[in-house]
C-alpha cells in the first residue's frame, strides 16, 4: 500500500498542473547556484505561507537532478504522540505529481536502532513530510525516500539515526521544521533570529519547542554536523506575514543550508 496525500487541496493544490505550476513559479523566483547542498532545514507550513522561502532551500537542488538519488526526510509529530523515531511499512509515498519508492535497504537498517519502530498513524496524517515532497519532485527527478517522523526522541538518538543513512553525495538530509508560533510581526522576527544564531552555531541544547517545532530533528541535526566539523548558514528568514500578510499572529520560517 503507498501513503496517500492527506493534504493535498489544502496545503498545495491537488490539481497536477495547479500544483506543478505553483512550484515551478516560487523555484522560478530564486536566483540560481551551483553549490548543492548535502543537508537542509526547510519549512513545512501551506505553500502559500512558507512556499517562497522552502523554495531558497529547493533551488539549490536543481543542479542536482540525477545526482541526488535518495532524501532522507525527517520531520516532527503533529498529531501522534510518542517516543523514538517512527517508520513506514508503506511501498511509496504518493503526491498528486506521483509516487516516491521508499528506500527499503535504510528502512530496514534504521529499524534495528533501539529507538526507532513503525508506527504507521504517525506518517498517516502527518503534513511535515508531505509538504516537501511536491518540491523535490519538482527538483530531482526520479529519487527514494526514507520518511521518518520524530516523536520524543533526543539530540542523541536522531545524530545516530542521520549518521546510519549518511551516506555520500548520492543522499540529501532533509529536516522540516517551522519556527515561532503567533506572535506579533516584530516579536516573531526577533525570535526567529536569535533561533537562526543558535542555528549557525550548532547551539542544539538551546534550541525549544517554541523555537522551532522541529526541535527534535533540528537539534539532531546540529549534533552530527558539530561531531562532523560542518557548518550550516541561513539562506533565508522570513514569516507568514511577508509572505501571506497578515502581521497580528505570524509563523516563523527559515531555510538553512549545509554545503
Amino acid at each position: 500500500m503507498n501513503r496517500k496525500p492527506a493534504v493535498a487541496g489544502r496545503f498545495y493544490p491537488a490539481d497536477p498542473q495547479q500544483l506543478h505550476a505553483e512550484v515551478t513559479a516560487y523555484l522560478g523566483d530564486v536566483a540560481p547556484t551551483d553549490k548543492v547542498p548535502k543537508a537542509m532545514i526547510v519549512p513545512h507550513a501551506g505553500y502559500i505561507y512558507s512556499g517562497p522561502i522552502a523554495a531558497s532551500a529547493y533551488a539549490r537542488l536543481i543542479p542536482a537532478a540525477g545526482s541526488i538519488s535518495r532524501v532522507v526526510l525527517i520531520g516532527p509529530s503533529h498529531r501522534v504522540v510518542f517516543r523514538g523515531l517512527a517508520l513506514s511499512r508503506t511501498q511509496a509515498y504518493s503526491t498528486p505529481l506521483g509516487d516516491i519508492e521508499i528506500d527499503k535497504a535504510a528502512v530496514e537498517a534504521l529499524i534495528q536502532l533501539p529507538f526507532v519502530e513503525y508506527i504507521e498513524q504517525a506518517h498517516t496524517l502527518e503534513h511535515s513530510l508531505e509538504v516537501h515532497l511536491p518540491f523535490l519532485q519538482a527538483v530531482l527527478g526520479q529519487f527514494s525516500l526514507v520518511p521518518i517522523v520524530a516523536g520524543d526522541a533526543s539530540p542523541e538518538q536522531v545524530c545516530q539515526a542521520l549518521e546510519l543513512v549518511w551516506g555520500g553525495p548520492e543522499t540529501l538530509l532533509l529536516i522540516s521544521s517551522d519556527l515561532s508560533h503567533y506572535h506579533d510581526y516584530a516579536t516573531a522576527q526577533a525570535l526567529d533570529q536569535a533561533t537562526s544564531q543558535r542555528i549557525e552555531q550548532l547551539r542544539y541544547a538551546e534550541i525549544c519547542g517554541e523555537s522551532a517545532c522541529g526541535k527534535v530533528p533540528v537539534n539532531g541535526l546540529l549534533l552530527l554536523l558539530r561531531r562532523k566539523g560542518l557548518s550550516i548558514k541561513t539562506i533565508d528568514l522570513r514569516n507568514s506575514g511577508d509572505t501571506a500578510g497578515d502581521k497580528q499572529q505570524v509563523v516563523g520560517y527559515g531555510a538553512y543550508v549545509v554545503d
